[in-house]
């Protein structure tokens, strides 16, 4: 097992890119590096070996667009470096969509045998998928073993023209084409055709299921958008209120309707969305965390969520997270760009530290991700755009920034002091009330749901649970506090009577003899 962070670090990698700036302050890129763990069919793009380090994937150097790759490839004057607008990964396979619309694929890639079969082939270095010739990919989306992709009606994207395709494998009608039969090649998915009146703006998958954002095409209503799902059912990630599989495109119908919904993602087994307005809900397994089998919910809150379930915000103690920007799942856990982008949020399971708060304990409700991560590597980066800086015009710039830095992390500081102490005292109180530590990961649901913790429901549930010897330890405990309070007021009482007396005295020394 290689290193794991429990706060986000920078990545850097020794790659000269001559006068671009460094890729944190690009989306898009010339070059494109694969960052691997663990791999054995060639998806990092370069080959079939194993690197702990970022690597050059070299097949997009000195390349033209598909449609032109065999002309230029005689023609060496006329090439011209490939620039990247997006990429993505998902199961063994890796993607890339090049700023002329094309789409790549490498890794276990969906194929056909010579005898016409689907097949899954292994490719250790990218791929162009030369079904799309004369369109323009947009976005792409992909499970385990297959793939969905949101592409231009027309040549080129002019906004508001997508339509959905998909392939790959589709034992569970992942693929959303009405059947269970796997494909080799892109297929247009109907529901969401040029002839339907909804339109396409989002995909995701998750391991055998997909979602999709869609605005309803017609002008003459308030603009609606709607999620949809298909695929794999078991574990309520469709979110239709069963764990039924679907093969083709199913509306979601437990999300508010008048909402407009912004982003969306899935893990392996749940999916979440964010509304315009910092409104968030998930659903799956384990009420929507996904791949937590040790969550130790309970009563009504245990098992898979059928259907979607608002996520609480404790910046607000509503259902609203400030500015939203984006959501995104892994296997267990769900992390959510928001405060304009300037916020993160995590929940799930905090294993690795994956959540990003310098722990690795699970939280089963949003917790805030230490951003800016203020540690060596961090602030490296921002003494090497110092020194940038000073050989520059703007040096005033560079010493403002480096004040914020230090009064953001003075504030961090003083946060962070401050969580500890109410830590202690809630854990403290916690104990002094229900005789056990205060557990994030079995948060009582009174406590998830509202502002107001409900002390009297939680202790009958405590009573409820509990065995006889457990009893009877509340019974001692509770006892002997009863005694402490009652010998307390009848000193306190004391104390009043003798006061009583003094005055009484004082005043009868004081009256006149007749």
């Amino acid at each position: 097992m290689g290193l794991q962070h429990l706060y986000p670090l920078h990545c850097s990698c020794n790659l000269s890119f001559g006068n671009l700036k460094p890729f944190y302050q690009y989306p898009s890129q010339h070059s494109l590096c694969c960052f691997p763990d663990c791999l054995t069919d060639g998806q990092l793009g370069y080959g079939e070996e194993n690197s702990l380090f970022p690597c050059l994937v070299e097949r997009f150097q000195d390349l033209g667009s598909p449609e032109t790759l065999p002309d230029e490839a005689r023609n060496s004057d006329a090439q011209s470096s490939l620039k990247l607008s997006s990429v993505k990964a998902g199961g063994m396979m890796s993607f890339a969509i090049d700023t002329l619309g094309a789409l790549w694929m490498w890794g276990n890639c969906p194929q056909q045998t010579d005898a016409g079969e689907f097949c899954i082939a292994a490719s250790s270095v990218p791929l162009p998928v030369w079904d799309f010739h004369g369109h323009t990919v947009v976005k792409v989306a992909c499970g385990n073993e297959h793939v969905v992709a949101a592409v231009s009606t027309g040549e080129t994207y002019t906004g508001g023209d997508l339509v959905c395709y998909a392939w790959g494998k589709n034992n569970h009608g992942q693929l959303g084409l009405g059947d269970k039969e796997s494909r080799s090649h892109p297929v247009l998915i109907s529901s969401f055709s040029e002839e339907s009146s909804w339109e396409v703006y989002e995909i995701a998958c998750g391991a055998w299921h997909t979602a999709v954002l869609t605005n309803k095409k017609s002008f003459d209503v308030d603009l609606e958008s709607r999620c949809w799902t298909f695929g794999l059912g078991d574990n309520g990630q469709l979110g239709h209120g069963t764990t039924a599989s679907k093969c083709s495109p199913q509306p979601v119908d437990g999300l508010p309707t008048g909402t407009f919904l912004i982003s969306l993602d899935c893990g392996l087994f749940h999916t979440t969305v964010v509304s315009s307005d910092g409104e968030v809900w998930c659903w799956g397994m384990e009420r929507g965390l996904g791949l937590c089998p040790e969550a130790s919910f309970s009563g009504v809150d245990a098992g898979d969520a059928l259907h979607p379930i608002r996520v609480q915000s404790p910046e607000t103690n509503g259902f609203k997270f400030m500015g939203p920007v984006q959501v995104a799942c892994g296997a267990a856990h769900t992390v959510l760009v928001a405060g304009d982008g300037y916020r993160m949020w995590a929940w799930g399971r905090g294993r690795s530290g994956v959540l990003g708060r310098n722990q690795t304990a699970d939280s089963y409700t949003p917790c805030v991700v230490m951003w800016p991560p203020l540690d060596e590597n961090f602030q490296e980066i921002h003494e090497d755009r110092s020194q940038a800086s000073t050989s520059g015009v703007n040096d005033h710039t560079g010493t403002e920034l480096e004040q914020k830095l230090s009064a953001a992390s003075e504030e961090l500081q003083f946060l962070r002091s401050k969580l500890t102490l109410m830590e202690r005292y809630a854990n403290i109180l916690h104990i002094s009330i229900f005789r056990k530590p205060l557990d994030e990961r079995a948060l009582p649901r009174s406590l998830q749901e509202s502002a107001v913790f409900d002390i009297r429901k939680e202790f009958e549930n405590i009573l409820d649970t509990s065995d006889t010897d457990e009893l009877n330890r509340l019974e001692i405990f509770y006892r002997s506090m009863l005694s402490g309070v009652k010998d307390k007021l009848l000193k306190r009482r004391v104390h009043e009577m003798v006061q009583e007396c003094i005055v009484s005295l004082s005043a009868g020394r004081q009256t006149p003899r007749g």
